[in-house]
């Protein structure tokens, strides 16, 4: 019998690695995004799903830079790259290379994305944007020096208004490092000073020759211009987000220059049409001030100086008169109003209160006396006759009038002749004393005596 093969679980593992990885070297996988999330160190992971499986998935920092759209959770994408093993979690997973969404192309699906997020963000929002000055003394261009939009823009602005003076910032406007360029041109002229409104722009072309125009960072910059920006980028059906973000969004680089530079004959012309209304309005100013004076001349205060004097001296004497008038019954009032005061004082006075209050304090007091006496006399009365009552009920009073008061030798009082018997001792209590006695003798009564 042959010895078992036994592999330990790290050799099983790498033996499996190492069939993944030289079998899945390259592969493209579809699936829809779920539990996207991107750590600290710039890596993101994430799982590809269908209905039947899923795929764990790792993009790493360095290609994450390369993906123009922003992955998110439920979208269909196709992922390239290689199957990988990691054995000590016995877990495999693709580490992707390229990423693209399903459906809409990555730039246009990046574009839609960061639309909508500065959108909601109110970057777009028609109350921030601010109007083009409409005589500019000096233009910033920001485009490419060797392209054919800044020599139409120059060739618009020298045939309307050649005296304008233009300060051209230069930038690529196509490939990798485009948009900042153009970011660091605006930022550029806004820090120079003059510069009354800035171009930005380039030619047409496509999605791709135009998406440096399409940047965040770009957007975020013209949005905080402190100069008005027009956005002049490609022809007149394509639209970027600097359009969108921009204060005024001109079809092409020379609309722009016809937008920003306003003719000049036609400047001349309108201050000549102007200078007419003028005349026109001064002379209708004046012919109405002429009427005006000579109406002025008319009036009696030029005519008869002395007019208004003598007026006003007879609206003096009558205020005068009214017055005087006012004030004299003001004073006979206040006089009144004195009298009342005194009177009411004088009964008021402490003294003659004090007097009053006396007078009462001794009316009050005899009769407080008086009701004193009163009440004690008839208290006296009625204690004598309750002393008599009582007395005249006293048991000593009754003994007083000739009776006595039997009592046992227990001390209690002998209402009947069953409470003693023959022999007994009794006390007999009398008005005056108390005697000794025994019982010889009982017999009940039959009838009560008439008293």
């Amino acid at each position: 019998m042959s010895e078992r093969a036994v592999l330990s679980v790290s050799e099983l593992s790498r033996r499996l690695a190492a069939v993944l990885e030289e079998r899945f070297p390259a592969v493209w996988v579809e699936g829809e995004i779920s539990n996207f999330k991107v750590y600290g160190s710039g890596h993101a992971y994430f799982t590809l799903k269908d209905e039947g499986a899923q795929l764990r998935a790792v993009l790493f920092r360095n290609r994450m830079r390369r993906i123009r759209f922003e992955p998110t959770d439920g979208l269909h994408v196709v992922a390239f790259g290689a199957v990988e093993a990691y054995p000590q979690r016995g877990e495999y997973q693709l580490v992707v290379e390229l990423l693209e969404p399903r459906g809409l192309g990555a730039l246009q699906l990046a574009f839609e994305q960061l639309k909508e997020r500065l959108g909601r963000e109110g970057l777009f929002n028609q109350a921030r944007k601010r109007p083009l000055p409409r005589f500019p003394r000096k233009i910033g261009i920001v485009t490419s020096p060797r392209g054919a939009a800044l020599h139409d823009m120059l060739r618009v602005i020298g045939r309307r208004f050649g005296e304008i003076h233009v300060v051209v910032a230069p930038a690529r406007v196509q490939g990798e490092g485009a948009a900042a360029e153009v970011a660091q041109g605006i930022r550029e002229l806004n820090a120079l000073g003059g510069v009354e409104v800035i171009i930005i722009g380039r030619g047409g072309g496509s999605l791709e020759d135009l998406w440096a125009f399409n940047d965040e960072m770009l957007a975020r910059t013209i949005a905080a211009s402190k100069i008005p920006v027009v956005s002049a980028v490609g022809h007149e059906v394509d639209f970027t987000i600097a359009d969108f973000v921009a204060d005024v969004r001109a079809a092409t680089p020379s609309q722009a220059a016809e937008l920003v530079v306003r003719e000049k004959q036609a400047v001349a012309d309108s201050v000549d049409a102007l200078r007419r209304r003028l005349g026109r309005a001064m002379a209708r100013r004046l012919d109405a001030q002429r009427a005006r004076l000579l109406a002025v001349r008319e009036r009696r205060v030029l005519t008869d100086p002395h007019r208004p004097l003598r007026d006003l001296t007879r609206r003096l004497d009558d205020a005068t008169d009214r017055l005087l008038r006012a004030a004299r019954a003001t004073l006979r009032h206040a006089a009144h109003r004195v009298e009342l005061a005194t009177r009411d004082l004088r009964a008021r006075n402490p003294a003659t209160r004090t007097r009053h209050d006396r007078r009462r304090l001794d009316e009050l007091a005899g009769r407080l006396d008086r009701a004193l006496a009163r009440g004690l006399d008839g208290r006296r009365h009625r204690v004598t006759g309750a002393a008599g009552r009582l007395n005249s009920l006293s048991p000593l009073a009754v003994l007083g009038r000739g009776y006595s008061l039997t009592l046992s030798a227990s001390g209690h009082i002998v209402r009947s002749v069953r409470q003693v018997a023959v022999g007994d001792e009794i006390g007999v209590m009398l008005h005056e004393g108390r005697l000794g006695a025994r019982v010889t003798e009982t017999k009940e009564r039959d009838e009560r005596p008439e008293v």
